[in-house]
């Protein structure tokens, strides 16, 4: 089956992927294709519409991504997104300069104003919240466009050439943070491109089983699974498309979360595919040893890793595929393209130069966690494994601040166990989205038995989000709150402070580190 194909053309925004996941939700099939791309190679595919993504560049700069200016000659509907808005308006005869000052910057959550007579905003209130993330602005917009929005700092919040189907808004209207932004985008879908909304995640499933049998062919498949939701997928998807090729290595690196490492091999050992369990707890802390550098930590577990795989794959014996689960906001922060590295996750950016593989297979690297999530339920995978907490990959490691050792790993491991014992026991659980305890390298005076004490500080964190790339911290009643600091000061032998973040992400992220 053929279906309607909108391209995001990416410039190294933050965002890019995000976008596309939008479209995709909404129902609209979609591929992100580098801006560096041939015209004639994304014209070939028929595109209804093009969407521009945001990046890091200014559009008068030299070096700055381009794409050709033909694109506005194929009488395809076309969407501007931040950086991609300044770049149409640039290439069409606009003016784009550099705030003179920070009034003009805008970050974050801005309060805005529609031309609801826009067929972007048709329908939609006047006023309303959007997320903003430049340095530059339209200082004038290019002939035939009018103005569709507007905020305090920013004239041009958002222009419209309806005749020929061009649209360019500032701001993001793909995060959650942009009240209706998915109803804006699915105007452009919808009004502007007039989509018929052919795409489903069945159709995702089905496509996905037939690419990886074209690509595994006979071969051997090991997976790397964790036991979180990611890895769980990865292995459904897999064991419906090659079956008993299929072996699923599990690493217990020693970093797992209380109890973690039994109750993974509790809920896959008895599956309908090959399980090995590896306990490897000494070699990845005798690796780690003394580093408390956050992307040499990731990087040393992400080589290790692989060295374990190896060695188990020579145990099954002529072992093809390297399969993982990754998603792909860890592509992202680990840099793709034109964007900026946030931190190398093991399993991207933490690869060691040489792989001992034919090849590495990520089925889900192109999804999002709640995609993801969709996928599982597509493939009949229980809520409890669907729905369960994420964990990253380096483990505690990265949850730890500074330098690992066992005894820190233990210390964590049971404040970490109190914190979601009390989260669950409250109810809590089911609404946030990501939750956990981080032990920080901070020490500091208390009082406890009339005595001074000179311990350790351990970090709570919690957030709300559906995609994992935005997230706010999460409002949790002080009460709880309480009862956790309570019990991990008593109960947690070297903690004498308990300290609960409130940094939303950006500008943090959802890890410490």
């Amino acid at each position: 089956m053929e279906h309607q194909v909108v391209l995001v053309l990416d410039f190294g925004g933050q965002y890019n992927q995000l976008i596309a996941r939008r479209v995709r939700d909404l129902g609209v099939y979609c591929e992100v294709k580098p801006c560096t791309t041939p015209l004639s190679q994304l014209r070939a595919m028929n595109p209804i519409g093009v969407i521009f993504t945001g990046g890091p560049g200014s559009v008068y700069q030299e070096d700055a991504p381009r794409v050709d200016r033909d694109i506005f000659t194929w009488g395809v509907p076309i969407l501007g997104i931040c950086y991609g808005c300044q770049l149409m308006a640039h290439l069409l005869g606009g003016r784009v300069a550099a705030a003179q000052d920070d009034s003009a910057r805008e970050y974050g959550k801005t309060e805005t104003w529609f031309d609801t007579e826009c067929g972007l905003f048709r329908g939609l209130p006047e006023t309303g919240v959007t997320w903003m993330s430049h340095g530059d602005y339209m200082e004038k917009a290019p002939e035939g466009f009018r103005t569709a929005a507007r905020s305090a700092a920013c004239p041009n919040a958002a222009v419209a050439d309806e005749a020929r189907g061009f649209y360019g808004v500032q701001f993001h209207p793909e995060v959650e943070h942009t009240r209706h932004g998915t109803d804006m985008i699915r105007r452009f879908l919808y009004d502007v491109c007039h989509a018929a909304g052919d795409w489903t995640m069945e159709d995702y499933r089905r496509s996905a089983v037939a690419s990886l049998r074209d690509k595994i062919g006979g071969g051997k498949v090991l997976l790397a699974l964790s036991g979180g939701v990611d890895s769980s997928v990865a292995a459904a998807l897999l064991a419906e498309a090659v079956g008993e090729q299929l072996t699923c290595v599990f690493v217990d690196h020693g970093l797992m979360r209380k109890n973690e490492g039994d109750e993974v091999e509790a809920a896959f050992s008895k599956r309908a595919m090959n399980f090995v369990r590896v306990n490897a707890e000494d070699r990845f802390l005798t690796k780690l040893a003394g580093v408390d550098e956050p992307e040499r930590k990731r990087k040393i577990i992400g080589e290790e890793f692989i060295r374990v795989f190896e060695e188990e794959a020579g145990r099954i014996g002529a072992v093809d595929y390297l399969a993982q689960g990754t998603i792909y906001p860890d592509v992202i922060e680990s840099g793709a393209g034109n964007a900026a590295v946030i931190k190398s996750h093991h399993n991207v950016g933490g690869l060691p130069d040489y792989v001992d593989f034919k090849e590495i297979v990520e089925p889900l690297r192109l999804l999002f966690k709640d995609e993801v999530r969709r996928l599982g339920r597509e493939l009949g995978l229980p809520d409890y494994l669907v729905d369960r907490q994420p964990f990253p990959g380096p483990g505690l490691a990265i949850r730890v601040i500074g330098d690992v050792t066992k005894d820190k790993l233990d210390m964590l491991r049971e404040a970490d166990a109190i914190f979601r014992e009390e989260m669950a026991r409250a109810g809590e659980s089911r609404r946030l989205s990501q939750y956990f305890a981080a032990l920080t390298n901070m020490r500091s005076v208390g009082v406890m038995g009339d005595g001074r004490t000179y311990d350790c500080a351990i970090a709570l964190r919690a957030v709300t989000t559906g995609d994992f790339m935005t997230a706010d911290w999460a409002r949790i009643p002080y009460e709880l709150l309480d009862r956790v600091s309570v019990r991990i000061v008593n109960e947690v032998k070297g903690v004498n402070r308990v300290l609960y973040d409130i940094t939303s992400k950006p500008p943090a992220t959802v890890e410490f580190e």
